[in-house]
């Protein structure tokens, strides 16, 4: 009689286990196949196949807006069968809700629909030089300092941290290195007040900086202002805006997000690539023209999904590179696809495939993954190197992503971010 308890027991144990994997594993493949949310363009219809046991219901005031399956819903709660094709059109702009059923039971995640006007972005896939300032002064760290007395003191210890933004010395604003440094010269040793701006939070903290043997006044901090780089235009729009890289600009000490004050982008040179192989991620090698003939725009926003801003009013694109329309995340499709850029000196389109589409919002960066299949493009740079981020990648004549990351294993694969993702950004 124990043993069948027992046996009972564990055979209710293991259900339960099995229950909550298949509901888990479940709940992931929903969350990876359907994101939290989908554009359409206004008066055009979407294709979607999700093959999910799922019901979704879209809520509108607007009567007779949204047509489903060609046909137009004259309800103000319309719905939509996930377990099978479906398409989706709306006569007008508007963001909409859709509410996700399990079985078209369980409430399990709220959609955003948002219907947008037609857009075309140029794809570039022209190579950049990147210079920005911070907007303040960025900490890297702290370190150890030998005093005048032949003892190591550490001034700014629980005071300063990675990440911190030095924005004011003794209620005074600064912004570049030079001036502080100064400023903790002048201070003769006397205690000094930093205002930092710290998790977009304004703070202020005493240091006291300390004499060195050589006669200097230091507080022990690493310190920078700007950076500079190489990377890849993504897109112009029509209206005088870019896009590019595909991931924020980040410090290579602290790897945070920098927030910057100003930037701008030039025209850059190639000088020389070394090629990516296994363990060891190549590198595009070049020359900035950092000069205002060569200026193609003003960067106004670093984000995650990379840096935007406005393009130089006297910068113009040759006549080969043609507006296409934006595929988003339901355009996408495994196998052909081609990436655009610039690494052999004119505009080519090399052969890639599309190995793996997840439209879920775990990592934007990281919604497809892609390998480089061209010969012509592996001979030169033996697949993905750094500075190629941001190069548009182009199916179906439509602009769909822009390449990421590279694979440090495979050169010859890498991540790429979904273009919507961008478009949400410069939006």
């Amino acid at each position: 009689m124990r043993k069948k308890k027992i046996y009972r027991r564990v055979l209710i144990a293991f259900f339960l286990i099995n229950l909550v994997g298949i509901v888990y594993f479940l709940m992931y493949t929903i969350d990876r196949k359907i994101p939290n949310e989908i554009k359409i363009v206004v008066d055009r219809k979407e294709n979607f196949s999700f093959n999910m046991p799922l019901k979704a219901n879209i809520e509108t005031e607007d009567m007779g807006v949204i047509s489903v399956n060609d046909t137009r819903v004259p309800s103000n709660q319309i719905d939509i069968d996930f377990n099978e094709p479906f398409s989706l059109q709306s006569s007008q702009t508007g963001q909409y809700k859709m509410s996700l059923k399990l079985f078209g039971l369980i409430n399990i995640k709220n959609i955003s629909l948002d219907v947008i006007e037609t857009v075309e972005l140029i794809p570039c896939g022209i190579p950049i030089g990147i210079s920005v300032e911070t907007d303040g002064i960025l900490v890297l760290g702290n370190n150890r300092i030998l005093g005048v007395d032949g003892l190591n003191y550490e001034p700014s210890h629980n005071r300063l941290k990675s990440g911190d933004y030095i924005i004011s010395i003794n209620d005074m604003k600064v912004m570049e290195k030079e001036v502080l440094i100064s400023e903790i010269q002048n201070s003769k040793g006397k205690d000094i007040e930093l205002g930092l701006r710290r998790n977009g939070e304004m703070i202020k903290v005493r240091v006291t900086p300390i004499m060195t043997a050589d006669g200097d006044y230091k507080i022990g901090t690493w310190i920078r202002d700007d950076t500079q780089g190489i990377g890849t235009l993504t897109f112009m729009s029509t209206n005088g805006y870019f896009g590019a890289l595909g991931h924020g600009i980040t410090d290579v000490d602290t790897g945070l997000l920098m927030e910057i004050d100003k930037g701008t982008i030039y025209d850059a040179q190639i000088m020389s690539i070394v090629k990516g192989k296994e363990g060891e991620p190549g590198e595009i090698i070049g020359m900035i023209r950092q000069n205002e003939k060569n200026k193609i725009g003003s960067i106004l926003d670093n984000t995650s999904q990379g840096i935007f801003g406005s393009v130089n009013h006297g910068y113009r694109l040759k006549d080969d590179f043609k507006p296409l329309k934006v595929g988003f995340k339901q355009d996408v499709r495994l196998g052909l696809a081609y990436i655009r850029c610039m690494v052999e000196g004119t505009m080519i389109d090399y052969e890639i495939d599309i190995e793996r589409v997840d439209r879920s919002n775990s990592n934007h960066s990281k919604g497809l993954v892609i390998r480089i299949t061209d010969e012509r493009l592996l001979n030169v740079t033996g697949g993905i190197v750094q500075g190629m981020s941001g190069s548009p990648i182009i199916q179906n004549n439509k602009i769909i992503g822009a390449v990421t990351h590279v694979f440090i294993q495979d050169s010859t694969k890498g991540y790429g971010t979904f273009i919507e993702n961008m478009v949400n950004k410069l939006e």
